[in-house]
């Protein structure tokens, strides 16, 4: 399957823009729910069985992320799969297990599960993903050894392909991608190199950026990490396994600045709702920086975390209103941070083992976790199975108590929160 096959989503349908004019009307009707952490959340679906039928005994789930319209999330797994559930009765949480107990079976299994050839190095949605347009369906992986692969979230079958090349003509794999914020775009993280691919023409056809200014400054390394910012300033974030964030100009990818300080090399990077901050993390690194990129000289804050020994990726995230920030562990458990005061307000047992994942749903009062880490315990001569318990090597979808906002008194401009991104996370499904 390649380029031959080729299905692009087209960008930002005429029935969104007709559907964006009545849900802004349905916006000023409704109560938007404002998530309260006071309380610990309740685990609404939990997942864990279906991930160990692999003939891999050692696998675990690697990432989760929901999609932009929030009917579904994906979970990338050590087996090489990418898994889709969706919310059942759209995002209705009539079922809740509200006990502590894990329960014997799987909440309901995977709708779609896409198998890579290799090990999954990063995936994203298309931003303007809306299960009611099939053609916007479509979400995009990097694998060891192979091209950028674009796939069907309906039907599983592979759109097109977007291919890099090296000094030999041989294929080169991203280590990290992201669509542009207009969805017209694939920015792709290579060594040293940015490739940016347009969505509309798959195949080897991309311009490429180097990294490194021509007195060899800039930006070396691995560039592992792709952010954008939420509000079309035009600006994108890159981290780099060098320990290094940059900030370029998306149109002709000038650098702005080279962020030092993370003590491990970068992992994630993520803009706050209103784009004046920046959030970073990296590997065997116990801190999320939080940078003011109006100054880009010095850390606003750290948050803590527990990741001092591990080489993975642990994705934090940031509600709709923009106020908090949540993160996993090694701990096993997920912390929720204040964004305004950097302070640490609640936390709640996820997982048993790393939480290497956590998202919250683009407008419901939600999250997803993803948990696992790679066991190197040597199995019983008798059993090649691992014993794992229910809560380790799982995800889970969590719900939490919220307020209206108009009984919690906040704005729609609350905390970081623009009302320019929230329109674009709750509407991107019309």
């Amino acid at each position: 399957m390649g380029e031959e096959q080729h299905q692009a989503p087209e960008h930002q349908p005429e029935s969104q823009v007709e559907s964006t004019e009545a849900s802004e009307q349905n916006q000023k009707e409704y109560s938007w729910p404002v998530i309260s952490f006071d309380a610990p959340p309740h685990r609404t679906y939990h997942f864990y069985q279906q991930f160990r039928t692999s003939p891999n005994p050692n696998n675990f789930l690697k990432g989760a992320k929901w999609s932009p319209d929030g009917s579904c999330f994906l979970a990338s797994s050590d087996d090489n799969t990418l898994s889709i559930f969706s919310l059942p009765d759209n995002g209705s949480s009539d079922y809740v297990n509200a006990h502590s107990s894990i329960p014997a079976e799987d909440s309901f299994a995977a709708d779609l599960v896409v198998r890579e050839g290799e090990s999954v190095y990063d995936f994203c949605w298309y931003p303007y993903m809306s299960a009611s347009d099939p053609v916007t369906c479509v979400f995009a992986t990097t694998t060891r050894d192979h091209p950028i692969h674009l796939w069907d979230a309906t039907s599983g079958l592979l759109r097109c392909t977007y291919r890099a090349y090296d000094a030999v003509d041989e294929i080169t794999a991203a280590f990290s991608i992201s669509f542009n914020p207009g969805g017209t775009k694939i920015f792709a993280g290579y060594n040293k190199t940015i490739r940016v691919f347009d969505v509309h023409r798959p195949g080897r056809d991309f311009a490429q950026y180097s990294t490194l200014q021509g007195n060899k400054e800039g930006q070396t390394g691995i560039i592992s990490a792709i952010a954008f910012s939420p509000t079309h300033s035009g600006m994108l974030a890159t981290g780099s396994y060098s320990q290094t964030t940059a900030i370029y100009k998306e149109d002709n990818m000038e650098l702005l600045y080279i962020l030092h300080g993370q003590e491990g090399g970068i992992t994630h990077v993520q803009f706050s709702k209103d784009g004046n901050y920046l959030y970073t993390g990296g590997r065997k690194d116990p801190y999320i920086m939080c940078w003011d990129i109006r100054k880009a000289v010095e850390v606003v804050y750290k948050l803590y975390r527990s990741t001092e020994s591990t080489n993975q990726r642990i994705y934090f995230d940031i509600e709709p209103y923009g106020r908090y920030l949540g993160t996993g562990g090694q701990d096993g458990l997920v912390h929720i941070y204040d964004l305004q005061t950097g302070q640490w307000i609640s936390g709640y047992q996820a997982a048993a083992d790393t939480v290497n994942g956590f998202t919250f749903h683009p407008f419901l009062p939600m999250a997803a976790s993803s948990s696992g880490h790679r066991r190197f315990q040597i199995p019983e001569e008798d059993t090649e199975e691992l014993f794992l318990r229910g809560d380790e090597n799982c995800a889970s979808v969590w719900s939490f108590s919220y307020t209206s906002m108009a009984e919690s008194g906040v704005g729609m401009n609350a905390g970081d929160f623009n009302s320019q991104s929230e329109n674009e996370n709750i509407h991107c499904d019309s």
